[in-house]
């Protein structure tokens, strides 16, 4: 009592006569805040063993916002392993993504023109009638396309580039892991200087070793094409088996390293 009493020395007045506080007031008052307290770091020990409504409620935000016309920025901040994370880039890390996505639509777009249109293909080969459309990300375009569309190429211009709008019926391109937080980063054993954590790299999901060449030879083709360079190319195999394309591409004004690798964890 003489502490809190002491508290308001300069007032001359003592806590309990300002607010009339007996002494078991008073104790029932600090009983109370600490219980307060004990509430309160419960509570937060139960948030954290559960996964966070701030962060999947945001994740799920992200899906609806487009980086380029085939993959949103849920796609490429989304994890499945650590979904609790709080996952969200900085307006400087969603201009990196917009740049990586631009090789990205590229690479959906050959690659369904090369393999999943051709297959299709009574020749086995290139779509019969195919034409050249200069601008597009893929060079080629059937011309029953063009019939469809009254003869003009279905094309969206995006960050400079202009891509032929195709159906949701193509093969997508599917991105196991984009941007990642510091912590995102941490969980999932990555290294402290991942060109995830910038927004400047993801992993694409391939079917088996051909699919993961033939991704790897097609950003190849288009850095050569468009004298573009890149940061990463790396085909990486995992310890359980699983194998993944890594692909990176920095600022223009940041070095490229144009960095090929077979990885092995």
């Amino acid at each position: 009592m003489s502490y809190l009493n002491g508290c308001f020395s300069e007032k001359h007045f003592g806590f309990a006569e300002v607010f009339h506080f007996s002494t078991f007031d008073i104790y029932d008052f600090l009983n109370c805040m600490n219980q307060v307290e004990m509430n309160k770091q419960a509570k937060l020990s139960e948030h954290l063993a559960s996964p966070s409504v701030a962060a999947l409620s945001h994740s799920s935000e992200l899906n609806g916002l487009r980086l380029s016309p085939h993959f949103s920025l849920g796609e490429l901040t989304r994890s499945k392993s650590h979904p609790e994370v709080y996952n969200v880039p900085s307006h400087v890390h969603i201009e990196n993504l917009k740049r990586v996505c631009v090789w990205l639509e590229a690479l959906r777009e050959r690659y369904n023109l090369r393999y999943v249109l051709s297959e299709k293909s009574p020749t086995g080969a290139r779509p019969q009638g195919a034409v050249f459309v200069p601008g597009a990300a893929g060079g080629q375009v059937p011309k029953s396309r063009l019939a469809n569309a009254g003869g003009q190429v279905p094309k969206v211009e995006v960050f400079g580039e202009n891509f032929i709008s195709r159906p949701d019926t193509e093969e997508p391109i599917v991105i196991t892991s984009g941007y990642r937080s510091a912590e995102l980063n941490r969980k999932v054993g990555g290294v402290t200087t991942s060109n995830h954590l910038t927004g400047c790299a993801v992993d694409i999901r391939v079917a088996g070793k051909e699919q993961l060449i033939r991704y790897a030879c097609i950003l190849l083709d288009y850095s050569d094409e468009t004298k573009q360079d890149f940061d990463e190319i790396l085909l990486e195999h995992g310890a359980n088996g699983v194998i993944w394309l890594h692909f990176a591409v920095r600022a223009p004004t940041e070095q490229n390293r144009r960095k090929i690798n077979f990885l092995k964890g």
